[in-house]
């Protein structure tokens, strides 16, 4: 009788020590990186493809907003820009003309100058033909005067065109990270606007498991330092993973709020951030703990 109690206390005894010993160091919830993508341009959504739970790849396309108005206006633009280029093609014409004119004025120029040298013309000739040229010359000077206005107006319209095409580019929403769609705020048929949210985007490859610790635990951990993080898996189960302390605050802070005991509320602790790679198991949100392995 004697020998059974011994073995039932050695039992308990054995018992009490596993599961002191797996017992958890702190507790937290896993959070991922979480993005909102919202409209960039009004407008009625013509498509909106990725579904809640969808996982999509950076530069995925998330929505196509319609693009009919913008498109009008980048037309009007081009029929713009198109009268301007006949305006500026018209005065090079009219310069063209005029240097040809002031060409044939100078082989008269030259002409009349050997016959006055001849004294077979008068001075009031080649003052007529030379003032004529500098006419011309005037002429070429105000054309060129119209031009300098004509180029700054196709400037405006050049860049009049690039923000018509950077908006038409916005009307199509693409996924700024690799991720699983989470939340869709809007559907197809829709009508949005500038700063309106889309959907939310998390990236579940790597997930962090935020804790706090205690000042008598801080000096025992560092960055970089593996980690046990567990799950519940039924009642009495876990599921284990691989951690890496990614993060350890600064500065201590009081107990968070979702601790609810007075006592709990006001002892300071530390924010510790565990990165953790997903298998999938791992959702945002989830509770978790983690034990701290002792690094030598």
């Amino acid at each position: 009788m004697k020998t059974r109690s011994l073995i039932i206390i050695a039992a308990v005894l054995f018992v009490g020590c596993k599961n002191k010993a797996e017992k958890a160091d702190a507790f937290g919830n896993f959070e991922a990186t979480e993005v909102i993508i919202s409209a960039e341009t009004n407008g009625r959504i013509l498509q909106f493809d990725p579904g809640e739970g969808v996982k999509v790849d950076k530069g995925t396309i998330i929505a196509l907003i319609d693009t009919t108005v913008l498109n009008l206006q980048k037309a009007e633009l081009a029929a713009g820009m198109k009268s301007v280029i006949t305006r500026l093609s018209s005065i090079n014409a009219q310069n063209d003309i005029l240097n040809q004119q002031i060409e044939n004025l100078n082989v008269n120029i030259t002409r009349i100058g050997k016959m006055l040298r001849e004294d077979a013309a008068t001075q009031k000739q080649y003052d007529d033909l030379t003032g004529q040229v500098a006419v011309l010359q005037k002429q070429i000077i105000a054309n060129n005067t119209q031009k300098t206005s004509v180029a700054a107006d196709l400037s405006i319209y050049n860049s009049k065109e690039a923000t018509v095409n950077e908006q038409i580019k916005r009307c199509t929403v693409k996924s700024p990270l690799k991720g699983t769609v989470i939340e869709k705020y809007s559907e197809a048929g829709e009508i949005t606007a500038a700063g309106k949210p889309l959907v939310k985007i998390a990236d579940l490859s790597t997930i962090k498991l935020k804790v706090f610790v205690s000042g008598a635990q801080i000096g025992k951990i560092k960055t970089g330092q593996t980690c046990i993080v567990r799950i519940d898996n039924g009642e009495k189960r876990f599921s284990s993973f691989t951690g890496t302390i990614s993060y350890i605050a600064e500065k201590a802070e009081f107990t968070p709020k979702i601790i609810q005991t007075k006592e709990e509320r006001v002892v300071l602790v530390y924010a510790v951030n565990i990165d953790v790679i997903n298998d999938g198991a791992l959702k945002s949100g989830m509770p978790g703990e983690v034990l701290f392995t002792t690094e030598k």
